[in-house]
């Protein structure tokens, strides 16, 4: 007698694959519910001050606009260089004649489509992957090294979290002394940190014993294994000071504008840069949310802003004066890096694509 099927054609796993599916999609969707009732409250909490915000940032001083968009152009440039040290340490995407220049520009545009593609930094990392892959570079070492990269800032973003939260709980810094805005975050980002290397520890035994039922998994856990691992060694071990000085400026410069926002709006009273760092840390994480522009970032700042006792219209104002030029910096460079990334594209199309792969 002829055995029962067993393979994945059979109703009964059928219906089992499609639950799981299903169970997925849920839990993504309810995901996005989630963010999406945030950022709705954070709005409806913040609509009332737009019409006094917009009264104070009437009385805008230019010199100090200048200063925040000469402040966002050093964050920027500190991305450029942690990417360049990061996903090209080789230099491979000047060969060939390309160029020492390249590989700053790619940076550019990855930053620029950060910016109009819904996502945030993740979009921004896709749009950086499809212009590397148009250069030749294989698609796991691209994921790999963004990967790596983007570990790197959010790690620098974690222990800024739990630094500064730490020195606001102990009174070593000036800023609110509320617990649960200042050891609470620092303890979250603190087992961040403590998970994420745990992980990395685990990955490669998980992805072990998953490679031959789950191929895929297996490789996606060792991608992220090995980029935490690559962080930890840049952080705290032999890394190179290039990709972690870039990542400080990255974070550093851009929290300077947002503090540098409050005199821009002749603000009453200036919150301590203590208190604009963990608000810009814990805020920005709207930027994850799927919107453009990174709205969701610029709401979740302006809110916990809020939270850290600063007056609602300057916490408005600041935070909507600190996106605008968050936006018109990448902008303007991502599009001016794009058209000299036309030429090479434009290259590339009359000619079969290499390899930048390395060994390395």
């Amino acid at each position: 007698m002829q055995a029962p099927d067993s393979g994945p054609s059979h109703p009964h796993h059928r219906s089992l694959h499609a639950l799981a599916e299903a169970r997925r999609h849920l839990q993504r969707s309810a995901l996005k519910l989630l963010g999406y009732a945030a950022l709705a409250f954070l709005l409806l909490r913040l609509t009332p001050t737009f019409k006094a915000a917009l009264n104070t940032m009437a009385h805008l001083q230019w010199q100090w606009i200048v200063a925040m968009l000469g402040l966002e152009t050093l964050s920027e440039i500190g991305f450029v260089v942690s990417w360049r040290a990061i996903v090209d340490p080789d230099n491979l995407i000047e060969r060939d004649g390309r160029g020492h220049r390249l590989p700053s520009r790619v940076a550019w545009a990855q930053l620029g489509g950060g910016q109009l593609v819904p996502g945030g930094s993740y979009s921004g990392l896709g749009v950086g992957a499809w212009i590397l892959h148009r250069l030749g570079m294989p698609l796991a070492q691209i994921a790999e090294r963004q990967i790596s990269l983007s570990f790197l800032n959010t790690a620098v973003d974690a222990l800024a979290l739990t630094l500064c939260g730490l020195g606001l709980a102990l009174g070593i810094f000036a800023g609110s002394g509320d617990v649960a805005l200042t050891a609470l975050p620092a303890a979250v980002g603190a087992a961040g940190i403590g998970v994420a290397l745990l992980a990395a520890r685990r990955g490669p035994r998980r992805a072990q014993r998953e490679r031959e039922r789950r191929p895929r998994i297996a490789a996606a856990i060792e991608t992220l294994s090995k980029a935490v691992d690559d962080t930890d060694k840049l952080l705290f071990h032999r890394g190179s000071w290039r990709s972690v000085a870039g990542a400080v400026a990255y974070l550093g410069f851009d929290v300077l504008v947002l503090y540098v926002a409050f005199s821009a709006i002749n603000a009453a009273a200036i919150p301590t840069f203590a208190d604009v760092l963990m608000a810009y840390i814990i805020g920005a994480l709207g930027g994850s949310l799927p919107l453009p522009a990174g709205i969701g970032a610029v709401g979740g700042i302006g809110g916990f802003l809020i939270l850290y006792g600063v007056e609602h219209n300057a916490a408005v104002a600041a935070a909507v004066i600190y996106g605008a030029t968050g936006l018109i910096v990448p902008l303007t460079g991502g599009a001016i890096a794009y058209l000299f990334l036309r030429r090479e594209f434009a290259a590339l199309a009359a000619a079969p694509t290499g390899s930048l792969s390395t060994s390395a």
